[in-house]
């Protein structure tokens, strides 16, 4: 079990100060080692430093969002213990992107100046019967992942030891913003069921039930 997912917060809050150059060449191996959701898609992750009041930024680029939440949220946890704080953010970070790959979104991260960590129930969450149905111990993990805005709009389909995973439609008037979060948001929580797994595969499969309201996005086994 990742005990991180069970206490991390975002942290917004950040000392003005920089890491040492030790630091910084450890955050990148921690980049590196990312694993992403789906290995054949392409995507780049830059560490930006910042002459703002946020020290240091990650860009993430590419085009499939669910895997840049998966492999961000990676590395959010690992901050996490090493005790170095972040947030998801949507604005480009300053500095210079030098990607060939379009911009995502970003992570503000350094160290941080506000409690990293928090109790189980400072989490402001859905039920777990808001958002899933059926039972499996690695919902509670999704259940606790970071989105946007807080919407949660996400639904879980336990049955058989697989996890068939949607997404809320979005309505007309926010389908662009609300689409580009919603397969960011479902990265983050595939990390945290991931995070929880034995033997984690994902894939799409023709045989899944159907979520009025939903969008149907994989299958979660092992």
């Amino acid at each position: 079990m990742n005990e991180i997912i069970y206490k991390r917060k975002s942290v917004r809050k950040f000392e003005n100060s920089e890491f040492s150059q030790a630091a910084v060449e450890k955050i990148q191996s921690i980049v590196n080692n990312a694993q992403p959701l789906y290995p054949d898609v392409f995507y780049s992750i830059e560490i930006v430093k910042s002459n703002g009041s946020i020290p240091y930024f990650f860009a993430f680029c590419g085009e499939n969002l669910e895997n840049i939440g998966f492999v961000g949220q990676q590395i959010s946890l690992v901050l996490a213990d090493m005790g170095i704080g972040s947030y998801w953010k949507m604005g480009k970070p300053e500095g210079e992107i030098k990607s060939s790959y379009p911009f995502v979104i970003s992570m503000p991260f350094g160290k941080p100046d506000e409690p990293l960590f928090r109790s189980q129930n400072e989490f402001k969450r859905k039920s777990l019967s808001e958002i899933s149905e059926g039972t499996d111990d690695r919902l509670e993990a999704a259940r606790l992942a970071p989105s946007g805005l807080n919407a949660q709009d996400w639904y879980f389909i336990a049955e058989n030891g697989s996890i068939h995973c949607y997404r809320k439609k979005p309505n007309f008037l926010l389908s662009a913003m609300k689409n580009k979060l919603n397969c960011i948001d479902m990265g983050i929580a595939l990390c945290h069921i991931a995070e929880e797994s034995s033997n984690f595969k994902y894939e799409k499969i023709t045989s899944h039930p159907d979520k009025k309201g939903y969008i149907y996005m994989g299958t979660v086994n092992g």
